[in-house]
């Protein structure tokens, strides 16, 4: 074999990047570029401010990313079923006030703080999901006008319109706590990214999911139940806003009715970049994760750079349509292929 035949027999560098590709996407079920991009922002942070690297500023990315995270969760399963869920933010926001109104308000037992935001959250879900299955409303609509009236709820619950403070012990606990010195919040997610990795990736309920986001139709020719199954993605959304309502309320020790505004804008954000489909189809709660993860070093990075509050919402913007634009770039380079 001459050495011309040897150097076309071996793979070139594009070949070379795009097994890599494949062996992240399939086997480790993570976009390959969304490791890099964290990579490289947590590089250009540490060099940008010497607090970056500190043990009490990890933990902070960490506490931010919990709240984040669950509700990037919440996104990944309900666009990768083609759906969308804009009321996120808010629905966490009353679920954490009701919750805190039914132990300190009504002085329900503690137990119910827990119950209250889960319940809220899933309700507020439910009613999303029959809306658009039963009454054949767009996503967008009901979602969004479910944004307000989540809002305007959890402002009329509150006194005043308040927050709602004192909230007792074995609550504060699950924002708060540290079992084997790994604070709470950050246990509660990586057990939900768990399960959710799970239920998307290895379960018949996350394959109907991801087929009834590839193609509605041929989902229905295949026997899915598709109106049953999107009120159940819709209200496991509405639970999963529901408890990053209940852990933002046990961190800050108060039921907050303005807590999570734009949430729904980073946790969609996230999402997308960590490699689910804005169209439906494809979605990947480990990349959600690590999605999560790149919006927490950002925030965190423009806070160490003392960035104000309006740049980073500038940012944030940014970023949801950089993510969305290399989503419709792959698609369309897939479908080319």
């Amino acid at each position: 074999m001459s050495t011309t035949d040897i150097k076309r027999s071996q793979p070139n560098l594009a070949e070379r990047w795009r097994n890599v590709q494949f062996f992240f996407d399939t086997t480790m079920r993570v976009r390959l570029e969304s490791l890099i991009v964290l990579a490289l922002l947590c590089t250009a942070m540490t060099i940008l401010s010497p607090f970056f690297l500190s043990l009490s500023n990890f933990l902070n990315i960490l506490l931010a990313t919990s709240t984040i995270g669950v509700l990037a969760i919440a996104a990944t399963l309900v666009l990768s079923s083609s759906g969308l869920d804009l009321s996120l933010g808010s629905v966490m926001g009353l679920s954490g006030t009701a919750g805190a109104a039914l132990v300190v308000e009504a002085g329900w037992p503690w137990p119910f703080a827990i119950a209250g935001s889960l319940g809220a959250g899933a309700l507020a879900g439910y009613v999303n999901g029959q809306l658009i299955t039963r009454a054949r409303i767009p996503a967008f609509i009901v979602t969004l006008g479910m944004l307000g009236i989540a809002r305007g709820l959890a402002l009329i619950i509150a006194p005043n319109g308040g927050a709602i403070y004192g909230l007792p012990d074995p609550v504060v606990y699950l924002g708060q706590g540290r079992p084997l010195g790994i604070p709470s919040p950050v246990v509660i997610l990586v057990l939900t990214a768990l399960f959710a990795h799970y239920l998307l990736a290895y379960s018949r309920f996350g394959r109907h999911t991801l087929a009834m986001g590839d193609n509605e139709g041929a989902a229905r020719a295949t026997g899915i139940n598709v109106e049953r199954l999107r009120r159940t993605l819709y209200t496991l959304s509405g639970t999963l806003a529901g408890l990053a309502g209940l852990i933002f309320m046990a961190r800050v020790n108060a039921g907050d009715p303005t807590a999570g505004i734009s949430y729904e804008l980073t946790a969609i954000t996230a999402a997308i970049i960590g490699g689910t489909s804005l169209f439906g189809g494809k979605g990947s709660i480990l990349g959600t994760m690590i999605g999560a993860l790149i919006m927490g070093v950002l925030q965190n990075g423009l806070n160490l750079l003392a960035v104000q509050s309006y740049y980073q919402q500038i940012a944030i913007g940014s970023v949801l349509i950089l993510a969305v634009y290399i989503d419709q770039f792959q698609a369309t380079k897939e479908r080319k292929s």
